[in-house]
């Protein structure tokens, strides 16, 4: 099996205490049903730069990525079917899927 990784982008926090409640719900169902394929659950992400080959730093400090996940999958195809359930799609955020090459 190969791994993949999930780069969330975008999407909304949800604003009440019970709105959040019920994404976190949606996020523990989500990876309950992908059982063991989920190599790194959700990681969020926090303050970014960029490194740009000359050397310079740009960035205000807000990621385009907003987290990561890790999964398992037989192939791209199915990384990409998992990724469809994602709880991220539902408050607008969008998912790229990579299949992590291990070379090292």
């Amino acid at each position: 099996m190969a791994k993949y990784l999930l780069v969330y982008g975008g999407g909304s926090m949800p604003e009440t205490e019970a709105a959040q409640a019920q994404a976190m719900a949606a996020w523990e169902a989500w990876f309950g049903s992908l059982g063991s394929a989920v190599v790194d659950q959700v990681n969020p992400t926090s303050h970014a730069r960029t490194v740009r080959p000359d050397g310079s730093v740009t960035g205000d400090g807000h990621p385009s990525a907003t987290g990561y996940s890790i999964l398992s999958a037989a192939d791209l195809d199915t990384a990409v079917g998992f990724a469809k359930g994602c709880p991220v799609l539902a408050g607008g955020g969008s998912i790229e899927v990579c299949e992590v090459l291990e070379i090292m």
